[in-house]
C-alpha cells in the first residue's frame, strides 16, 4: 500500500478528515526518508561500500542515493584509511555539504586509525579527529547490511533533531523483556 493511499484513508476514516502533527516531526520524516549519501571511499572499505548499492542490498528502497556532488548531499560515508595529506581535502568536501549534514564512519581504519596507526606516522587515528561523526559501524571490513543498520540509526538521529536551535525530540525506545516465569 502507497504513502498517499495511507494517507487518504486516514483522512477518510478521521473526524473531520484532519491529521495532526508537528512541523518538526514532519520535515524530519521527510529528511530521514531520502538521505542522499556522498561516498567517500579511500580504501578497501570502499569495496563494501559498493556493494551496499547492488541489486543484493539496494540501498535505494531505504531511500539513500549515492551523489558524486557534496553539494547535493546529507551524509558523508567515510570508508577506508585516511591520512594526513587527505585530512584537508575530506574537511573541503565536508564543509561543501548543506546544512543539515551527518558523517558515518565505516570501518576500523575510519574509526580508530585501524591496524595502520600504530605502524605509520601518515594515518590519522580517527575521522572523529577533524569531523563530527554521527554513526560509526566497526568492522575490517564491515558488510553492507551493517552500513544499512547505520543508516537506520541515522535515521532515529535525525527524528530527535529540530529545526528549533538548542531543541532535540527524545525518542522513547522499548527493549523487549522476558516473560517473568515463562519460556525463555
Amino acid at each position: 500500500m502507497a504513502l498517499v493511499d495511507r494517507i487518504s484513508g486516514a483522512l477518510d476514516s478521521g473526524p473531520g478528515g484532519v491529521i495532526l502533527t508537528s512541523v518538526d516531526a514532519l520535515i524530519n520524516w521527510a529528511r530521514g526518508q531520502s538521505l542522499w549519501a556522498f561516498p567517500m571511499g579511500t580504501a578497501c572499505c570502499a569495496m563494501e561500500l559498493i556493494a551496499a548499492s547492488f541489486s543484493k542490498f539496494d540501498f535505494d528502497r531505504m531511500g539513500t542515493f549515492p551523489r558524486p556532488d557534496p553539494r547535493h548531499t546529507d551524509v558523508m560515508i567515510l570508508a577506508g584509511t585516511i591520512t594526513e595529506k587527505m585530512r584537508p581535502a575530506v574537511r573541503r568536501l565536508y564543509e561543501q555539504m548543506p546544512d543539515p549534514k551527518w558523517v558515518v564512519a565505516m570501518g576500523n581504519c575510519t574509526v580508530s586509525g585501524g591496524i595502520f596507526y600504530y605502524d605509520t606516522y601518515s594515518v590519522v587515528r580517527g575521522a572523529d579527529e577533524f569531523l563530527p561523526v554521527d554513526v560509526y559501524v566497526a568492522g575490517c571490513p564491515p558488510r553492507p547490511e551493517s552500513l544499512q543498520d547505520a543508516i537506520i540509526q541515522l535515521r532515529r538521529l535525525v527524528a530527535e533533531e529540530s529545526i528549533a536551535p538548542g531543541r532535540r525530540h527524545e525518542q522513547t525506545t522499548t527493549l523487549p523483556r522476558p516473560k517473568a516465569g515463562g519460556d525463555r
